[in-house]
C-alpha cells in the first residue's frame, strides 16, 4: 500500500479525534487514489502466507482454524466447513444476522463492533471468538487504522439527519469540505471513515426504507455523494421486501458499493413470489411434533406458555383503542393474524404490547404475542440460534435485526466480486 498517502489522523487535542476535525476533499481524494496493483500484490502475499501456514499444520481443527461460530448455529457451521474466500467486518452488528448471510457464501468475519451489551451477549452466544477475530464495543471511539484489512464492510447504521449548516457556510466562504464535515456526529460518519482508511473491495449497508425520504431526501443525498463522489465507489441500492422469503411485510433498503468496476446487477436476484410463505411455518405447532423449549413452550405437546396470552385488561384496551381510531377514520389498530397470514413489520417495540402482530387463539380466546423463538423464525434465523436474553431484550433484538434470507440472497449475487480474483459474470 502506498505509504506516501496523507494520514487521516493528525489530531492534536488528545481527545476524540472525530469531533471537530474536517480535512476536506483533497485528503479524501488522495486516499481514494490508492495504488491498486500494489494493494493486490500485498493481498497475494498475505494469502500465500496463510496457505503455507495451513499446509504446515494440516491436523489443526478446521472449525477453530476458520473460527467463526459455535456449532449451535446451523447456517454458520455450513459456511465454516469450506475454505473462506473473502474476509469481512461487521459494524453495528446487532445479533449477527448479516454475518450469517455472508458466512453462507464463504466469508470470514475478522472484526465485529456492537455497543449494546445485551446484543453482545446474544452475538457471543452464537459466534465463537478466535485469534483472527476482534470484537469491540463502541466503533465511534475506535481508531479505524486498527481495524484489520478486509474485503467487505457490512453495516446497519441508524437513520440520522445530517447537518448542512456547516457545509453551507464553507461553500459561502469558498472553503473546501468533505464527508468529515457533512456527516460529523452521525454513525454513518464512522462507516465512511473506515471505508476511506481501509478501502475494502465492497460494502453493504442496510437501513429502513424511509432512509430515501428521510429529512426531505437530504440524508440519502449526502450518503450517496459521500460513497460515490468522495470515496469513489460505484453504488447500487434497492428496497427489498422480506415477504419474498418470510411471512412478514418488511421493506428495507440495501446499499452495496464496489471499489473496482463490476457487472453487478440486482437483476441477478432470485425473489420468490410474495406471500408464498405463511405464518403457520413459524408458529409453534403445539401438537407434539416439536420439542418443547422452555420458557417458550412446555409439556409433551410443547404448548405455548400462557404468559404470552394478553391479559384481559390489555386486550380490552387494545380493542377500545382500535375502535376509537376506526370511528375517527384512522386505520391504526392491532394486527390480528393466524396461520395463513403474512404479518406486519416486527418492530423493536414489540415487547410493549405486541399489538402489531397478535396471534389469534380462537373466537372466544384472547390472542397472544409471538414467542421470541417465533420472532427469530419470522426473521429467518435457524432454530439452532441461541436466545440467552430476556423476552424484552429478545423482542428488541429481533425487531431491529435484518431478515437473514434477504441478506443471504444479496450475499449470493455479491460473492463473485468478492473472491480472489473476482469472478465477473457479464
Amino acid at each position: 500500500m502506498n505509504t506516501s498517502l496523507p494520514q487521516i489522523s493528525p489530531f492534536e487535542d488528545g481527545g476524540n479525534p472525530y469531533v471537530e476535525t474536517c480535512f476536506g476533499l483533497d485528503a479524501v481524494r488522495a486516499l481514494v487514489r490508492l495504488d491498486i496493483q500494489e494493494y493486490e500484490r500485498e493481498f497475494q502475499v498475505k494469502l500465500e502466507r496463510a496457505n503455507t501456514k495451513r499446509r504446515s499444520n494440516p491436523k489443526k481443527d478446521v472449525r477453530r482454524q476458520v473460527g467463526d461460530v459455535s456449532p449451535t448455529n446451523e447456517s454458520s457451521v455450513m459456511a465454516s466447513s469450506s475454505a473462506k474466500i473473502f474476509s469481512f467486518i461487521d459494524l453495528f452488528a446487532g445479533i449477527g444476522g448479516t454475518r450469517i448471510g455472508f458466512e453462507s457464501v464463504g466469508g470470514q468475519c475478522v472484526f465485529t463492533s456492537e455497543w449494546n451489551k445485551f446484543a453482545q451477549e446474544t452475538y457471543r452466544a452464537n459466534f465463537e471468538t478466535h485469534e483472527d477475530h476482534v470484537f469491540v464495543g463502541d466503533i465511534t471511539i475506535y481508531d479505524e487504522s486498527d481495524i484489520p484489512d478486509h474485503d467487505l464492510l457490512l453495516a446497519g447504521f441508524p437513520c440520522q439527519p445530517f447537518s448542512i449548516a456547516g457545509v453551507s457556510k464553507k461553500n459561502a466562504l469558498g472553503r473546501p469540505h468533505g464527508f468529515e464535515c457533512s456527516t460529523q456526529g452521525t454513525l454513518f460518519f464512522d462507516v465512511a471513515r473506515v471505508i476511506a482508511r481501509k478501502r475494502p473491495r465492497a460494502f453493504l449497508l442496510e437501513n429502513v426504507k424511509n432512509l430515501v425520504s428521510h429529512d426531505r431526501g437530504n440524508t440519502f443525498r449526502v450518503i450517496l455523494e459521500t460513497l460515490e463522489n468522495e470515496l469513489g465507489y460505484s453504488v447500487h441500492f434497492k428496497v427489498i421486501d422480506a415477504q419474498h422469503f418470510v411471512p412478514q411485510h418488511r421493506e428495507r433498503i440495501i446499499i452495496v458499493g464496489f471499489r473496482d468496476p463490476t457487472h453487478f446487477s440486482w437483476d441477478e436476484m432470485v425473489l420468490p413470489e410474495k406471500g408464498g410463505v405463511k405464518l403457520g411455518t413459524v408458529l409453534h405447532p403445539q401438537d407434539g411434533s416439536e420439542k418443547s423449549e422452555e420458557p417458550y413452550t412446555s409439556g409433551p405437546t410443547a404448548l405455548v406458555n400462557s404468559k404470552y396470552t394478553l391479559s384481559p385488561k390489555l386486550w380490552a384496551y387494545l380493542q377500545a383503542y382500535a375502535e376509537k381510531h376506526k370511528l375517527a377514520g384512522n386505520g391504526f389498530g392491532f394486527g390480528l393474524v393466524n396461520e395463513t397470514s403474512v404479518t406486519r413489520t416486527l418492530s423493536s417495540r414489540y415487547y410493549k404490547d405486541g399489538s402489531e402482530i397478535l396471534v389469534s387463539q380462537g373466537p372466544r380466546k384472547r390472542p397472544r404475542r409471538l414467542t421470541p423463538r417465533e420472532c427469530a423464525r419470522l426473521m429467518g434465523f435457524p432454530d439452532t440460534f441461541k436466545i440467552p436474553v430476556s423476552d424484552t431484550q429478545a423482542y428488541r433484538q429481533f425487531g431491529n435485526s435484518v431478515a437473514v434470507p434477504v441478506i443471504k440472497e444479496v450475499a449470493r449475487i455479491m460473492s463473485p466480486y468478492l473472491s480472489n480474483p473476482p469472478i465477473d459474470h457479464q
